[in-house]
């Protein structure tokens, strides 16, 4: 049976690949990565998201009781990629495959070139049949760098190398329709694309050892399924549980995934550093908004900027309330705008191609 994805994202999480004793858990490390072996053996690229690292590092030096926790995550993190890394490289050694470190920050998806730069790495990599590692690089990601958590971080990757499906391998088998401690609680098998009802069931309780929990993990899948990429949620304490998703005998949430996206709006749906926010009246609103159309923002639709901004920058855009409405790069800079405010016959301040829609309303 022929695999449905080609391109895979999957991300492992802490409670997935950590001991009870907060120790890294080697035996299920193996495991998956026998699974991904077998995966890439029938033609699939797997680009792995990976926690683990802090773990890694309390396996090998023992803090202070009262040392700062920032700086312990640090230094955990630091020694510990190295072997996190180095129990990844011994486990695809025997199948003559070889893996490769990536760390990254939050700055890196915002800055556009950042962005193309990391895209032409991991591109690489795949050509040359290199397992891509990925891990937030908690050495320097402190505060405002840090993403949510790796489930941020592998929604992020799933969209800029365009994947055709995410895989979140938490401890639990999917997103239950009640208390999962409760009897009779189900797994959610399939959510479309516009269903947000699931969210009602979801808790916003973190896991043991990572910083998110279901709550951010459903948030991603809902966002990254909504640029046109399967995503499914499962267990990764199950056996086989890599191919079985792949092959629907094994229990998890699928999120169905929209129409495809193009490169730039997916990485728009992810930049957050806007050089300035751009005010735009009721009638351009539903313009934008209006279903089934694409739309370029016009200049008679512009009340006021707020900052400057030159050609190519990133520009958030906002309505008369002040509601937040998406993200656009800008086609031409602010002194340019600002004279051409609400006249008509004017290009497009911001074309349809590059503008990211946030809301629905």
């Amino acid at each position: 049976m022929p695999l449905p994805y080609r391109r895979l994202v999957v991300k492992i999480g802490s409670n997935v690949l950590t001991q009870p004793n907060g120790l890294p858990d080697e035996a299920r490390m193996a495991q998956l990565v026998a699974q991904i072996v077998g995966l890439k053996n029938q033609g699939c690229e797997v680009i792995l998201v990976s926690s683990g690292a802090v773990a890694a590092g309390r396996s090998l030096i023992t803090l202070p009781p009262k040392a700062d926790a920032v700086r312990s995550r640090q230094l955990l993190a630091a020694v510990g990629q190295v072997k996190l890394l180095s129990l990844y490289a011994a486990l695809l050694a025997p199948h003559g495959l070889l893996g490769a470190q990536v760390l990254v920050t939050k700055e890196d998806f915002r800055d556009r070139q950042h962005y193309l730069n990391m895209r032409n790495c991991f591109q690489e990599l795949l050509q040359q049949n290199v397992i891509p590692i990925v891990n937030e690089n908690d050495v320097i990601s402190v505060t405002e760098l840090m993403f949510t958590d790796n489930d941020e971080l592998a929604g992020l990757v799933a969209s800029m190398l365009n994947a055709d499906a995410l895989i979140i391998l938490s401890n639990v088998d999917g997103i239950f329709d009640g208390d999962p401690s409760q009897p009779g609680a189900q797994v959610i098998r399939q959510i479309a694309p516009h269903d947000t009802s699931f969210a009602e069931f979801i808790t916003a309780t973190r896991s043991q050892f990572g910083r998110g929990g279901m709550l951010t993990k459903c948030s991603i899948a809902h966002k990254v399924a909504g640029l046109g990429i399967s995503v499914h949620i499962g267990n990764g304490k199950t056996p086989d549980i890599l191919p079985n998703i792949l092959n629907e005998s094994a229990v998890n949430t699928w999120f169905q995934p929209s129409k495809k996206a193009s490169g730039t709006k997916k990485w728009l749906a992810h930049a957050q550093a806007a050089q300035a926010t751009v005010h735009i009246n009721a009638g351009a609103r539903a313009a934008l908004l209006a279903p089934a159309k694409a739309t370029s923002l016009l200049p008679v639709g512009v009340t006021s900027i707020e900052g400057d901004f030159q050609r190519g920058d990133l520009i958030r855009l906002v309505d008369e309330a002040g509601h937040a409405l998406g993200l656009g790069l800008a086609e031409y800079g602010a002194d340019k705008a600002r004279e051409r405010l609400g006249q008509h016959g004017q290009r497009p301040l911001v074309h349809y191609d590059y503008l990211f829609l946030t809301t629905d309303n």
